[in-house]
């Protein structure tokens, strides 16, 4: 009897952990999903390796990520993504493929992670992490089309090698400290819009003055 008094309060204590306040939950998937649109399988990977030997609790929704074979595909997949990812032009064809990866599975993961709350909220959670991860990828692949043109293949890896260090110390960082990762990635996010609307401006410019150069002409 004692037994299983000590076993229903070790249940009901990890339930209790389980209860991530909503705020908290939002924050931890906004970095999550910043992550996994910077290299999915390391996020993954990480995620399901923290939760299997008990450094975090994962919402029933992601248990399936604590299990070997999740882990073990995740890790397979992130080196091979860690040699094709440094690899000029062919980094680009990775990227525009992983577009239709990175993207649904984020979503998916954050659809997976609020499974506890009420369906207006799953769905915005789903949206959310699914548009983190596109930003988070966008961003990415316009800074390989930047570097790519280099003749030398040192910018590119270390830009890859920064991306996939960013990735890992932010999921890692989400399951301490969720507020500060949420942050971070929500910076990141602004910082890469910003950027964006930056290059848009300046294309356009340098289009309109062409056309007045032809016109002068």
């Amino acid at each position: 009897m004692l037994g299983i008094g000590m076993l229903g309060l070790g249940v009901k204590s990890m339930l209790d952990v389980l209860k991530i306040p909503p705020s908290e939950l939002f924050a931890l998937l906004v970095a999550i999903g910043f992550a996994a649109g910077l290299n999915l399988y390391a996020t993954v990977a990480v995620l399901g390796l923290l939760a299997h030997f008990g450094h975090m609790p994962l919402p029933q929704g992601l248990q399936l990520l604590t299990g070997w074979p999740v882990i073990v595909a995740s890790s397979a997949l992130f080196v091979i993504e860690f040699f094709a990812d440094k690899i000029p032009a062919f980094d680009l064809i990775w990227n525009a493929l992983h577009t239709f990866i990175r993207v649904p599975v984020a979503g998916l993961l954050a659809y997976r992670a609020t499974s506890q709350l009420s369906p207006e909220h799953q769905l915005l959670a789903t949206l959310l992490g699914a548009a983190v991860a596109l930003i988070a990828h966008g961003g990415k692949t316009a800074a390989r089309a930047a570097v790519t043109p280099s003749p030398e293949p040192l910018s590119n890896i270390t830009l890859s090698l920064g991306e996939d260090v960013v990735a890992i110390g932010l999921t890692w960082l989400a399951t301490r400290h969720p507020y500060v990762a949420g942050t971070l990635a929500l910076i990141f996010v602004m910082f890469i819009v910003l950027l964006t609307r930056l290059v848009i401006r300046a294309m356009r410019a340098l289009f309109r003055g062409a056309e007045h150069e032809l016109a002068g002409s």
